[in-house]
Parts: C-alpha cells; sequence; structure tokens
C-alpha cells in the first residue's frame, strides 16, 4: 500500500519511523552548526523583535537547540516560558523560567521550569518555537504521537513556528483535526512561511 493512501495514523507512523532513523543518523557536529543556522533566522524574525514573551522549549538530543536564544531574550528583557508537565492534568503548561537554575528533571528526561515558577497563560504569548517529527510548508506539523503540543498549542493565539533540519521538511502530512496549524518553519536553510499566514 502506497503510505499516501493509508489511514492518517497509519501513514503518520510510517512517517514518524523513516524521520526517526534519518534522525540517528545526524551527528552531533551537524546538528550543532544546524542549530546555530536555526537560531539566527529565528531572532531575525520582525516577530522576534516584537515579541515580549516567548515559548521555547529545552531540546532532546535529536532537535535543534535553542537554548541559546532563551539566553538572548533575557538579555534583551524578554520573558521565555517553557513547557511543564503538570501530573494533576496529564498535560503540558507554560512556565515563565528566570534562567537555567529555574529547571529541573522533567517527565521524560528533558529539563523543565520547577513546580515555583509562576505558569504563563497561553494568551500572554507573542510567539513559539516548538519542535517536532516534520513539517511542511502550510504549516502542518507531526509530532511524536502523544498530542501534548497539540493540547499546549490549543488556545495559543501568538505567531508559532516549528523548528527543524532540512530533511523534516515534506511535501505532505497528513493532517487530523486535533492536528495545532503553524504559521511556518524555520530550517538551516531559512525561514519559510505558511502560504495562509496563520493557523
Amino acid at each position: 500500500m502506497d503510505p499516501a493512501d493509508a489511514h492518517p495514523t497509519v501513514a503518520k507512523a510510517a512517517l514518524r519511523d523513516r524521520i526517526r532513523r534519518r534522525l540517528r543518523e545526524l551527528s552531533r557536529a551537524d546538528r550543532d552548526a544546524a542549530s546555530v543556522r536555526i537560531r539566527e533566522h529565528c531572532s531575525a524574525l520582525g516577530e522576534w523583535s516584537a515579541c515580549r514573551t516567548v515559548a521555547l522549549f529545552h531540546p532532546r538530543s535529536d532537535e535543534p537547540d535553542l537554548w541559546a536564544l532563551a539566553e538572548r531574550a533575557w538579555s534583551e528583557g524578554r520573558s521565555v516560558a517553557l513547557p511543564s508537565f503538570d501530573p494533576a492534568s496529564s498535560a503540558y503548561r507554560w512556565r515563565r523560567v528566570d534562567g537555567p537554575g529555574d529547571l529541573g528533571p522533567g517527565r521524560f528526561g528533558i529539563p523543565e521550569p520547577s513546580s515555583r515558577c509562576p505558569e504563563v497563560p497561553t494568551g500572554l504569548l507573542d510567539l513559539a518555537f516548538v519542535p517536532g517529527l516534520a513539517f511542511t510548508l502550510d504549516g502542518v506539523r507531526l509530532g511524536r504521537g502523544s498530542g501534548f503540543y497539540d493540547r499546549l498549542l490549543e488556545s495559543f493565539r501568538g505567531r508559532c513556528f516549528g523548528v527543524a533540519f532540512d530533511f523534516q521538511v515534506l511535501p505532505h502530512i497528513p493532517r487530523e483535526g486535533h492536528d495545532a496549524g503553524l504559521h511556518g518553519v524555520i530550517t538551516p536553510s531559512g525561514s519559510r512561511f505558511a502560504p495562509s499566514g496563520a493557523k
């Protein structure tokens, strides 16, 4: 069966497997070099200059490393929010972090804001950069299958961009009703905006 003809859930699972294999082949040096270029494109956006609060993420070992953007945001007087798992709701919430000391071990071994960090209402976020396994140029994101980011972005009304390595940009990803849309995707080769310009 052609993956394009498969049920969306099956097709997305096949795409995840394919992208994970590519990510395992990516060297640390290539990841680091690509991350530098991605950060440059992120901070060159007009949305970066205009934002007061930016939502970022602490990277997994196979994701672009944007952490230097947090350091830059703090130096420029911007607030930074990161996802933090809330056991009571089994969902993530945005919490403000003011420095590396605000981070602790997270649910999946990824540093997260500690519970003492203030929660940031989604409506106060101006700009978000989010990870994913794959993206399309029309704003579709393929996550890791848990739906955490889809729920985290449900009420987000700012500008949201995926960040990825170039091979993670695909011509098509099956989209389901719960999938959050993006305004564009940023890769080492540049910033690419969704044609509609909106989620």
